[in-house]
């Protein structure tokens, strides 16, 4: 199967002023790939390289795919080049979608927290969630009304009253500690947005166990290097074959140089293309995709390391 394909743009509408959604149609007519509520597309964005965007629109929408681009100056150019390079009719590569931040389907109730442009992918999620009748409450942070993005489509869903809202220039306030304490164990919460926000809802949920909180960034946060990084050798169980990793280098750095047959995408520890499992030594995860159980068996070759000599990995 084929891991790209061509889409041309059929609609670019202004959600807000830094905020564009793009919807985007098989390039030939006909249906895209199926996907379901959570999961991304990379988008082939020129010479900026590869970016991910979440899909918003509803999974059974199978017509199109639609994806919220905010515009961010300072970040790597992927969003300039949507904003200022991509109009309607435009032809576009991207891959196929992929999911890492799926529901789960045997949770009671679902909580979801969008800040921003995080609320991208919680918008298929709350379609889903709404069709299979299940329990849930879209919890919605904004700056202000002028930087909420699909207001016409919350507003006139049928779910619009599982729906709360916060501007941070005024109005009704969300209680995070409160909402979340009020959880009942078969709870599950699902987070996306700004950093801050990210990590002020994951203290909020400190006492949550650890698979029952789903959570999706944007962009890596800063990584702390105490001690500076350290070599050390990777070891490929298939083959047997090892390599060094120098202190300025990847894992998936090295493999790929020298032939070995991974994939890569965003390469800061946020899309998971690269997520592989080890088989011994002990990484030091610096991804942003990985939850606590995830980790005790998989890594992120794009930004990991080894606090180990060796690092064994199912290759």
């Amino acid at each position: 199967m084929e891991s790209t394909l061509q889409v041309r743009v059929a609609e670019v509408i202004e959600e807000t002023a830094e905020i564009r959604r793009f919807e985007l149609v098989a390039e030939g007519g006909g249906e895209l790939p199926a996907f379901e509520a959570g999961a991304h597309i990379d988008v082939y964005a020129g010479s900026t390289g590869i970016r991910q965007y979440s899909l918003c629109s509803a999974p059974w929408e199978r017509h199109r795919y639609v994806i919220g681009v905010k515009r961010e100056p300072q970040s790597r150019g992927g969003s300039v080049w949507m904003h200022d390079t991509v109009r309607r009719g435009a032809s576009m590569t991207i891959g196929i979608p992929r999911n890492n931040f799926a529901l789960e389907t045997a949770a009671d109730r679902h909580l979801l927290f969008g800040a921003g442009i995080g609320i991208t992918p919680l918008l298929a999620m709350a379609e889903t969630l709404a069709r299979d009748d299940a329990e849930f409450t879209l919890y919605y942070f904004a700056r202000s009304a002028a930087h909420q993005a699909f207001k016409t489509r919350l507003a006139g869903s049928p779910w619009a009253s599982r729906v709360r809202y916060q501007l941070d220039d005024g109005g009704p306030t969300i209680d995070l500690a409160a909402e979340l304490a009020a959880a009942s164990p078969a709870t599950h919460l699902y987070m996306c947005g700004p950093q801050g926000f990210m990590d002020a809802v994951r203290r909020a949920a400190s006492s949550w166990p650890d698979e029952n909180v789903h959570l999706e960034y944007f962009a890596a946060g800063p990584v702390e290097h105490a001690d500076g990084d350290q070599p050390f050798e990777i070891e490929l169980a298939r083959s047997g074959e090892r390599f060094h990793i120098g202190r300025d280098e990847t894992i998936a750095q090295v493999l790929l140089d020298a032939g070995v047959d991974i994939m890569t995408s965003c390469e800061q520890g946020v899309c998971g293309t690269c997520v592989t499992t080890y088989l011994d030594g002990e990484p030091e995860h610096r991804d942003f995709c990985l939850n606590r159980r995830e980790r005790e068996t998989r890594v992120a070759l794009c930004c990991a390391r080894a606090k180990t000599a060796t690092l064994v990995l199912d290759l």
